[in-house]
C-alpha cells in the first residue's frame, strides 16, 4: 500500500494522533512516510495545526515529511471556512493529485481529513472523493463510549455505497477506566461494521514524548501495523 486515507466518525475522535501512530511506525520500519493534510482549519497562519502535532509526537526524522494545501483561521467545514475567508477551497481533485505525487517518492502517504467522511472540502467535494480519485483505503478512527455504533456505523455504510475499501476501526482515545458501554464496544463494533477493530489508543497518548508515543503505538495498533507497515 502507498495511500492510506484517514477519516473520523467525526471531530474530537482522536484522528490526528492515529495518524501520528501510523506515521512513527512507518518511519520506525525504515519507511519514508508523508502526511498530507488537504484543509486544515481553526488555526492562524503562524499556529501549530495537526500537522505540527504529527511533528511532534513522531520526533525528528528525516522520513518523515508533513504536507498542508490549505488553512482557514475559522473551526468550520473546509468548504465554508474557505468561503467565509474568502479563499479558495481545495478540490478534490486537488488533493488526490497532491497525494499521488507524495506517492511517486514515498512508501507510505497517510492522507488526514477534516472531521468527518463527508465534511465538504468544496460544494461538491468530500473526503470520499478524495478517496474515490486514488483508489485508496480509508481507515476509519471512531471513539469508544455511548453513540459510537450509530456513528461509525453510518461512517463504514458511506463507504460501502461508494464501493470504498476499509482495513477496518480504530479507537482513538481508549479511557483508564473504561466503562460499560466502552467495553462492549470492542465486540460491538466489528458486529455493526462487518470489519475487524484494528486497534486502540490510550487517551492521553498525544502528550507523550516521541520515545513513549512510538512503543503506545506499537501496543495499540499492532493488528493495523501488522496491515500498513
Amino acid at each position: 500500500m502507498s495511500v492510506l486515507v484517514v477519516t473520523g466518525t467525526g471531530t474530537g475522535v482522536g484522528k490526528t494522533v492515529v495518524t501520528a501512530a501510523l506515521a512513527a511506525l512507518g518511519v520506525a520500519a525504515g519507511r519514508r512516510v508523508a502526511v498530507l493534510k488537504p484543509a486544515q482549519t481553526g488555526v492562524g497562519p503562524d499556529e501549530c495545526g495537526d500537522l505540527g502535532e504529527v511533528r511532534r509526537l513522531v520526533g525528528d526524522s528525516d522520513r518523515l515529511s508533513c504536507h498542508e494545501l490549505a488553512r482557514y483561521p475559522e473551526p468550520l467545514a473546509p468548504a465554508t471556512a474557505a468561503a467565509r475567508a474568502g479563499r479558495a477551497p481545495v478540490s478534490a481533485a486537488e488533493a488526490a493529485d497532491a497525494a499521488a505525487k507524495l506517492a511517486a517518492e514515498h512508501d507510505l502517504v497517510l492522507v488526514e481529513g477534516a472531521g468527518g467522511l463527508l465534511v465538504r472540502f468544496t460544494a461538491e467535494d468530500t473526503l470520499a472523493d478524495v478517496a474515490a480519485a486514488l483508489a485508496a483505503p480509508v481507515l476509519v478512527v471512531a471513539t469508544a463510549g455511548l453513540g459510537t455504533l450509530n456513528h461509525t456505523a453510518l461512517t463504514t455504510e458511506a463507504l460501502a455505497a461508494r464501493g470504498l475499501r476499509s482495513p477496518g476501526v480504530v479507537i482513538g482515545s481508549w479511557p483508564a477506566q473504561p466503562d460499560l458501554a466502552a467495553e462492549c464496544n470492542l465486540a460491538d463494533l466489528p458486529a455493526v461494521t462487518g470489519l475487524p477493530l484494528l486497534g486502540r489508543l490510550p487517551a492521553g497518548a498525544g502528550r507523550l514524548a516521541p520515545d513513549e508515543f512510538l512503543v503506545t503505538a506499537r501496543a495499540g495498533l499492532e493488528a493495523a501495523s501488522t496491515w500498513l507497515i
